[in-house]
């Protein structure tokens, strides 16, 4: 059923996170005993299901703000049985305010809002939790401006390019990079390494 949910994401254009991505983020939710998440842009549901698929202990709050996206993920959600582990939220995450504290912020919308969400949400933060952020190369875009042929591809990457100037400047937090999938950013407070 997994497959399903792929198919129909490539079929219908709908970004989600790439195959290898997807088996680290699940492999780094198990390995570092993760049970509340919340999710930033759920698109079809894809990611919530899959790191909900990790753990039956593991809750995640996951929230979209397109109304179409949204009906398709909570039906998703249903399929898979996982609407006692997912909350999904059809809301701006940006007017979203949340008073838990999760283990894991998965930032994975509106590329132009990252540092908004990771400024937002880091005070949602558990001690000892992670912000991971997915679409830092953005396809090779980021790495490679002659990949870029329009202008709002150009506007996504500088975006990008911001965001990982912030991250790598951001005194808090120590942000490591992986390269997998579109590459992910995983980003750890800084008092809750070197305590």
């Amino acid at each position: 059923m997994i497959d399903d949910l792929e198919k129909y994401a490539y079929l219908n254009k709908i970004p989600i996170m790439q195959k290898d991505g997807i088996e680290f983020l699940c492999n780094f939710i198990k390995k570092n005993n993760i049970k509340n998440i919340l999710e930033i842009g759920s698109a079809i549901g894809y990611s919530a299901i899959r790191m909900a698929l990790v753990d039956k202990d593991i809750k995640i709050v996951t929230v979209e703000k397109d109304i179409n996206r949204y009906n398709i993920a909570f039906n998703n959600i249903k399929s898979f049985n996982s609407d006692n582990q997912i909350t999904i939220l059809n809301e701006d995450a940006l007017n979203s305010n949340f008073s838990a504290c999760f283990d894991l912020i998965f930032i994975d919308a509106s590329k132009s809002h990252n540092i908004d969400f990771f400024n937002k949400f880091s005070s949602n933060l558990s001690k000892g939790g992670f912000i991971i952020t997915d679409n830092l190369s953005f396809h090779g875009l980021v790495e490679d401006n002659s990949l870029v042929k329009t202008r709002n591809q150009r506007g996504l990457v500088n975006k990008i390019k911001k965001y990982i100037e912030f991250l790598d400047n951001n005194y808090d937090f120590d942000t490591k990079y992986i390269n997998v999938g579109d590459k992910i950013s995983i980003s750890k407070r800084r008092d809750d390494i070197y305590e």
